[in-house]
């Protein structure tokens, strides 16, 4: 279902859902008020929703379409601006699955191409997800099968469902010396989460973080995980010190690894996208590996893709300790799934389960 007020815009994502050949629309609305009175009846796995619309927003209409229909995925889409970030992480904390930035007028069609690769990549996740749940008794879907996304098909853009990872590793020995974290979509959420359980355990180590986030959008996600920590965190800033206790995300549109100049400092690095992220995990990730060796601590939470299984398993290599989100409690279990799947993990576990163990790794227990 596409849910905006501009008819243009409705046709242009019905026009590339239909050419995809692996969508079917079942819907389009003007607003918020119209989509939440046919969800029942159109049964939507995906819900493309403006946020800014007459009669009904999409954050108004959000919680409607989510309590008349279960389970759906809903994708917001918002403005690339502060006020479209700050809304999109609303919705975020409103059941929304994941959001999608529009694109800017002004970048031209090269915008606009990146904008319908991004919204097919995430419609195809979500809905992959939506029909596996759907499914009762019937065999997990493999890597590669064909699976439906409204009533058409695609390829499964995640590891295998119910695939066991290799052997689990023992966790480090070593006191933590530094946490890192890499997520994306439905990495708001579970950073949040996260924050609130282990805020009070992290004043003596720094955090770092690589969220699959725009510019603008990651200031606005910093300022929630210092709400939830209780802690200061920011975007990380080229050259500044990695301090304890202090929490830094990495900026959108920018690459952010960290370097030993006497002190330990932030670098930040407008190099080309890496597992098509900007920011990317495996970069940070391996900057920690390199520096920390087994007094590193890496978290790999929900998104798509596989950026930070690599840089994960350069962590376990050296003698850090990694834990990835399990598949259940994942938005999309494609990046905890890859570094489940290459073996890096001494911990695979529900998202309300990573920060009572975090906490207790940082205490010194190693079980």
């Amino acid at each position: 279902m596409i849910v905006d007020d501009s008819v243009f815009i409705r046709g242009v994502l019905s026009r590339w859902f239909n050419g995809a050949g692996e969508f079917q629309v079942v819907a389009t609305h003007a607003n918020g008020r119209k989509a939440a009175d046919d969800v029942q009846r159109t049964q939507p796995d995906v819900v493309v929703l403006d946020l800014e619309m007459p009669d009904m927003d999409g954050l108004t209409a959000l919680p409607l379409i989510l309590e008349r229909k279960p389970g759906t995925a809903v994708l917001v889409a918002s403005a690339l601006s502060r006020r479209g970030a700050e809304i999109s992480l609303r919705a975020l904390t409103l059941g929304a699955s994941d959001y999608i930035p529009k694109p800017d007028a002004g970048n031209g069609m090269a915008s606009a191409d990146e904008f319908r690769d991004e919204l097919l990549a995430k419609v195809r996740s979500l809905g992959q997800r939506v029909r596996r749940r759907s499914v009762r008794g019937a065999a997990p879907v493999q890597s590669g099968a064909s699976v439906s996304v409204g009533t058409a098909t695609g390829s499964a853009a995640a590891p295998a469902a119910g695939k066991l990872p290799q052997k689990l590793r023992s966790y480090s020995m070593l006191p933590v010396g530094i946490l890192a974290i890499g997520s994306s979509t439905g990495g708001p959420q579970a950073l949040t989460k996260v924050f609130a359980e282990i805020g009070p355990q992290i004043g003596n180590i720094p955090v770092v973080i690589a969220q699959h986030m725009p510019p603008t959008f990651t200031a606005i996600l910093a300022e929630h995980i210092a709400r939830a920590a209780n802690r200061p965190c920011a975007e990380g800033r080229d050259g500044e010190e990695l301090r304890p206790g202090r929490i830094y995300v990495a900026p959108g549109g920018l690459h952010m690894v960290i370097g030993r100049d006497g002190d330990t400092r932030i670098r930040l690095k407008d190099s080309p996208p890496i597992n098509f992220c900007k920011p990317a995990v495996d970069p940070l990730f391996e900057a920690v590996a390199t520096l920390y060796g087994p007094a590193a601590l890496a978290i790999v939470l929900t998104g798509m893709g596989s950026d930070g299984a690599r840089g994960a398993l350069r962590i376990a290599e050296v003698g850090g300790s990694v834990i990835a989100q399990d598949e259940e409690t994942s938005v999309v279990w494609g990046m905890p799934g890859a570094t489940a799947n290459i073996g890096a993990c001494a911990g695979i576990l529900p998202i309300g389960e990573i920060g009572r163990k975090i906490n207790r790794l940082i205490a010194g227990g190693r079980e």
